[in-house]
């Protein structure tokens, strides 16, 4: 692929902090973009996506679907291509284990009243 055809992508963290910019084919899904977000994150930080699916990439105040390409991403700065699209990520544990967590937490806690009528 000529690389003028390549799209260049950097990635915006919690903290303000930037992983990239990269050059992807536009023909490449978000699946792959969380895959290299996730094996390029910075080891020093508090907040870490275990897997690719803990990771939200947002673009243009959408969170993207996986299946989609980056060429279908980047239509509203279609005019823009040579420039660095930044897009930006939050990290969000999958619910299921969110739930299985909440319930090993919860198990211990026993609400008792200890009020006293005079």
């Amino acid at each position: 692929m000529p690389d003028e055809d390549l799209v260049e992508l950097k990635f915006r963290l919690y903290d303000g902090t930037d992983i990239g910019p990269f050059r992807y084919s536009p023909a490449s899904t978000v699946a792959v973009l969380k895959e290299r977000i996730v094996a390029e994150w910075p080891k020093d930080k508090k907040i870490a996506p275990k897997t690719a699916n803990d990771v939200k990439l947002i673009n243009a105040g959408k969170i993207l679907e996986n299946s989609k390409t980056v060429g279908q991403c980047r239509i509203p700065f279609g005019e823009l291509s040579k420039s660095v699209i930044t897009m930006h990520v939050v990290v969000q544990p999958s619910l299921a284990k969110a739930k299985t967590e909440k319930k090993v937490d919860e198990a211990p806690r026993k609400n008792i009243c200890a009020c006293s009528i005079l």
